[in-house]
């Protein structure tokens, strides 16, 4: 009997004692589940898109050695855009910057803006980017929402900086899974840009097809999905003429 009424009265000691305890040596205790609880809210309040964290400061350091020259053309998104290594020979007449990296979304271009969107007080960005976001398993209207928070990023600090968006594109790889959904994307963002000012939409989609209205395996790599010279020849043909007026 003694010890089940000592059991029942551990609790209400334990509430009693607690506030006391720290000259026994609690507050240190107390000051780890402090420290623990910080750790999980820095760790909660970190976004996913600070991932790309290194590859954004490698932009920033070549920044330093050569700065861009204000007033270009920014191509920014995945890593079609990353591995278009002959941007500069494909439009010899505009000053072209290359600001792709990995396997980013459209969200990540909208984290990073402040630092490898607005610097550069492009006339034209050139957006590629959604197939990821899609792959990820994010619907047409989220990737409708973030092309739209990414529009309102730039035109807070460049209102008069054009944007345009090179369409998802259709890859042999995720050509069953993923199709449909890539396009309603595209859907929902050209009707977007058709109401829209200063904005522009390039079409890729239908660019990448055959005969039988699927993706042509010759314009890919191996690994089916990026593309290969012969593709980035339909890309600078395709996105040439909405450049606008050359560099002086």
């Amino acid at each position: 009997m003694r010890k089940q009424k000592f059991l029942t009265l551990v609790p209400t000691l334990l509430v009693l004692l607690w506030p006391h305890v720290g000259q026994a040596g609690g507050r240190p205790a107390m000051r780890v589940f402090s420290r623990q609880a910080d750790k999980q809210a820095t760790t909660a309040d970190v976004s996913p898109s600070a991932k790309w964290e290194k590859e954004i400061q490698a932009f920033e350091e070549a920044d330093k050695i050569t700065p861009p020259p204000e007033g270009g053309v920014l191509f920014i998104g995945s890593s079609s855009t990353r591995l278009w290594e002959t941007l500069a020979q494909d439009f010899p007449d505009q000053q072209v910057i290359n600001r792709g990296f990995g396997g980013s979304q459209i969200a990540d271009s909208v984290y990073f803006a402040d630092r490898i969107v607005i610097p550069y007080r492009p006339k034209l960005i050139v957006l590629q980017v959604g197939g990821n976001d899609i792959a990820a398993g994010k619907t047409p209207p989220q990737v409708f929402a973030d092309f739209k928070a990414f529009v309102k990023t730039v035109r807070a600090k460049l209102p008069r900086t054009r944007i345009a968006f090179l369409s998802i594109n259709p890859s042999p790889v995720r050509w069953e899974r993923n199709s449909e959904k890539e396009m309603e994307a595209n859907r929902l963002i050209a009707k977007y840009i058709r109401s829209g000012k200063n904005l522009d939409y390039i079409d890729l989609w239908k660019q990448f097809l055959g005969p039988d209205g699927k993706p042509r395996e010759d314009l890919f790599r191996s690994d089916r999905l990026h593309n290969n010279a012969a593709g980035y020849k339909i890309r600078a043909d395709v996105v040439r003429p909405h450049l606008g007026p050359t560099k002086g």
